[in-house]
């Protein structure tokens, strides 16, 4: 822990909690023998696949969007996202009667830029290769009026992420169960911080360990640097949602001092958890949101004889491509 002052409190993400549960589901924690038997672990799963929009993002957008004065909510958001997001920011909008304008890079599932459009928004496709996502945010919303909702480099989406931790420690708390470990995947770093924040107000010696795609860790590069680095990878991976190049300012203010460190899984470790999540829990879950289940499958932390709670972050994934990651 540190005495430093932190860009978002459990204040911060109490305040969250409260605005954003009329709408949003309280996922539940889940058990597998089968986990505990092949990790040596006593593990839980906090599936937010079960989320509104089928991910955790409809927690922060909610609470960012919320928080627009009524004055400026005429001229609608703008945000840029590869799904996820995008789908949050859309259905709260759509509920809270404002419009969204989403900037989506062109290769997204198509399943994701569907489900946008059906919750009402405006898609503008990019090419990520060679547009800046934020620069066409930016634009947009300058012409506009209309507010630039983060996909995580913002204390009040950073807030909303954070109650997946809240009700994490609420619920291992009515159990009379301390965690030793709190694992989930990061792309920017906003969910993983929400939930070190919440986790660490009430259970200060719990571990709280960033997973990310191989290849694809700027997370672990920037602890071990302690500072922000970019991943040099330039290729691509299943996790299509973890494919931040660094990890967001405001974010690793949070990281850096509340994690205690990061691991990786590949591409073929991410489709054995998804298939595992498949057949023994009878959950659909997306890449880039298996990678802490991969890693801890894999035996990338120490968790034998540990207490583990694994977040499951997403389920949002083309059919056909979850059939053959599956299946493989």
């Amino acid at each position: 822990m540190t005495n430093t002052p932190l860009p978002i409190t459990s204040a911060d993400i109490d305040a969250a909690a409260r605005v954003i549960a009329p709408y949003a589901a309280r996922t539940p924690l889940l058990r597998s023998p089968a986990l505990d038997a092949l990790t040596g672990a006593k593990v839980f799963l906090k599936p937010e696949v079960l989320q509104r929009t089928g991910s955790f993002k409809f927690r922060g957008a909610f609470n960012k969007i919320s928080s627009i004065p009524e004055g400026e909510r005429g001229n609608g958001v703008v945000a840029f996202s590869s799904g996820n997001h995008a789908q949050g920011v859309a259905a709260a909008a759509q509920i809270l009667g404002m419009k969204a304008t989403i900037v989506m890079p062109s290769d997204a599932p198509v399943s994701k830029v569907e489900r946008t459009r059906g919750y009402g928004a405006e898609v503008v496709l990019y090419d990520r290769d060679k547009e800046d996502r934020e620069a066409i945010a930016r634009d947009i919303a300058g012409k506009s009026g209309a507010t630039v909702v983060p996909p995580y480099d913002d204390t009040f989406v950073m807030a909303g992420q954070g109650t997946v931790g809240r009700e994490i420690a609420e619920d291992m708390a009515a159990l009379g169960i301390v965690p030793d470990i709190v694992s989930a995947q990061a792309s920017g770093g906003g969910l993983i911080g929400g939930i070190a924040t919440a986790v660490k107000a009430r259970f200060p010696e719990t571990s709280i360990i960033v997973a990310e795609p191989a290849g694809f860790d700027d997370h672990g590069l920037s602890l071990r640097a302690s500072k922000r680095v970019a991943h040099s990878n330039a290729g691509r991976t299943i996790c299509d949602a973890l494919m931040a190049l660094t990890p967001g300012e405001i974010t690793f203010a949070v990281n850096q001092h509340l994690l205690s460190g990061a691991v990786t899984a590949t591409d073929e470790e991410v489709g054995k958890a998804m298939a595992f999540a498949f057949r023994d829990l009878k959950l659909v879950v997306e890449p880039g949101g298996a990678v802490a289940l991969a890693a801890l499958m894999h035996g990338r932390f120490d968790a034998r004889g540990k207490t583990v709670v694994i977040v499951l972050s997403g389920g949002n994934v083309d059919a056909d491509l979850y059939a053959r990651i599956i299946n493989a």
